[in-house]
């Protein structure tokens, strides 16, 4: 006679003297793991507390600019989340080597927070954060959960906190002289009568009256650049399964983000001739931000062309960014 309990199904990871720590698989569904959870993120905003408060003040003053940062957090969850099933399934095994990683993220974090102040800066605390949480990964999940966890981590890292302006002005110099030139082409296409010297358009009235607008001044829309490649990685990684495909839609992001802002320029050019307040303060800023809602548009009408590129009957290969389209 076959005893029943030879009949009853064993828990996958529940093999004795399996590889790593054998303590099995993670369910990631469980009332426990979010309160474990919520409690690292408690400790590890309390521990680089400067870093957060600082990234905080800066996407609050600077919308336009940074706001985008209070999202990606969120938006590298959602990574995790979709991916919820394949973590589930993946053992429980802590990597030491891990330990290393942390010490060394708090190394460069206290030494950038008390050290000389040539290192006093907040992009170089950034590089201990983000090696800090490396290694809490590895610590908790292991290696091999972590090639569904190296995406959303990298994700966060590179688009969740600002960036010197000593390094972004080099980029979005060159990109506002072009955006004063598209834009001086533009408006005058469009019959509005404009002159450009340098980064400064000046746009002629009929009753003689001159407006002049500093698109290095005036318009700090190139900044936002980041955010376009941040959303661009984001529709990338989500809905495309290619490798080529996302490379694409991401290299897009810099044509989309120059032709969004010639518009937006050129746009409070026209608004300048009704009251040139309103290319300045507030009412300049929310310009901006409406001009995301186009530029977002404009992401799904390349990553819908970019998908048609080839035939959705074939298999595409299995993709690598551990985020599933």
């Amino acid at each position: 006679m076959t005893s029943s309990a030879a009949n009853t199904p064993q828990p996958r990871n529940a093999a004795p003297g399996a590889a790593g720590v054998g303590v099995g698989a993670l369910d990631l569904s469980d009332r426990a793991a979010i309160a474990w959870g919520a409690l690292f993120v408690v400790v590890f905003v309390g521990t680089f507390f400067e870093f957060f408060r600082y990234q905080f003040v800066q996407a609050t003053t600077q919308v336009q600019d940074w706001g985008h940062t209070l999202l990606i957090p969120l938006i590298s969850g959602y990574f995790v989340y979709v991916q919820r099933e394949k973590l589930a399934l993946q053992r429980f095994a802590p990597s030491w080597a891990a330990f290393l990683l942390l010490f060394v993220g708090l190394a460069i974090y206290s030494a950038s927070a008390f050290g000389p102040p040539a290192i006093q800066h907040h992009n170089v605390r950034g590089v201990g954060v983000g090696f800090a949480l490396l290694g809490c990964l590895l610590a908790v999940f292991g290696t091999a959960s972590f090639r569904w966890l190296w995406f959303p981590w990298a994700y966060w890292w590179v688009f969740g906190q600002t960036i010197s302006e000593r390094v972004m002005s080099r980029v979005t110099e060159r990109l506002q002289d072009w955006s004063a030139i598209g834009a001086d082409i533009l408006l005058n296409t469009l019959g509005v009568d404009t002159d450009r010297v340098g980064n400064v358009l000046t746009v002629h009235m009929s009753d003689g009256t001159t407006h002049p607008l500093n698109v290095a001044e005036a318009c700090s829309g190139m900044r936002t650049l980041m955010a376009f490649l941040a959303i661009g990685v984001a529709l990338a990684a989500l809905g495309l399964p290619r490798w080529w495909q996302r490379v694409l839609l991401v290299v897009a992001g810099v044509p989309i983000s120059l032709f969004v802002n010639v518009l937006r320029v050129a746009s409070l050019g026209m608004l300048s001739m009704v009251d040139s307040n309103f290319s300045t303060g507030e009412f300049h800023s929310m310009v901006g931000l409406v001009w995301l809602i186009p530029a977002f548009l404009m992401f799904l009408g390349v990553m819908w062309v970019i998908r048609n590129l080839v035939d959705e009957g074939q298999t595409p290969p299995a993709p690598r960014t551990g985020v599933k389209s």
